[in-house]
């Protein structure tokens, strides 16, 4: 930061830059533009930042964030209950909502099993999870994980702890994505979109 910006100017580059795709030079831009347009951007947002805190909670059934609980997904009565879809954070819940093809409800988990990070099962919501399984209203659950080795690792390790609860356990196709073309694709993906093919 240039030393005539003051230590208010520097704390919010510094705030910001810790934002998910904002590195230093795109907080100094960000933070420039909320400064000379304060009325417009800067004070909406600390309005709407003071809002989100105070009231966005995660839901205690299915850990989606909401001003409600149970959220909105959980109380809609026009959700299937006998389908849970399984995601690893809330952004991937959102994006599964955007795309308007799923009508049940979901299951945050917080995160993914990982060695390396010292993630265990204790540190996600796979206990309840578990128990909603359990409780004789869900048929199927389906994983929607990323195809990575924490999502295989933890899918395998959901699908042993959900076998005593009798659910039939799914996961999302993967493969060619609608519009790609194939000498694009990474092997893995075309892999597995052999193996998942079915009839045409």
């Amino acid at each position: 930061m240039a030393a005539s910006a003051g230590p208010e100017i520097e704390r919010l580059v510094a705030l910001l830059s810790k934002l998910p795709g904002l590195g230093p030079r795109s907080a100094r831009r960000a933070a420039l533009a909320l400064l000379k347009r304060r009325e417009q951007l800067m004070d909406p947002l600390i309005s709407a930042l003071g809002d989100a805190s105070a009231r966005v909670r995660p839901c205690s059934t299915c850990g989606a964030l909401d001003t409600c609980d149970p959220c909105t997904v959980c109380r809609a009565p026009e959700r299937d209950a006998g389908l849970i879809c399984v995601v690893e954070e809330v952004g991937a819940l959102w994006a599964m909502e955007r795309a308007g093809a799923y009508r049940g409800r979901y299951h945050v988990l917080g995160g993914l099993l990982s060695a390396l990070d010292g993630v265990g099962p204790e540190a996600l919501r796979i206990g309840e999870l578990i128990a909603r399984a359990a409780g004789g209203e869900v048929q199927e659950v389906i994983f929607a994980l990323p195809a990575t080795v924490d999502g295989q690792t933890t899918a395998h390790y959901l699908i042993e702890r959900l076998k005593p609860s009798g659910v039939s356990v799914t996961s999302l196709a993967r493969g060619v994505p609608v519009g790609g073309e194939l000498d694009w694709l990474d092997d893995g993906t075309i892999a597995q979109a052999f193996r998942a093919r079915r009839p045409a």
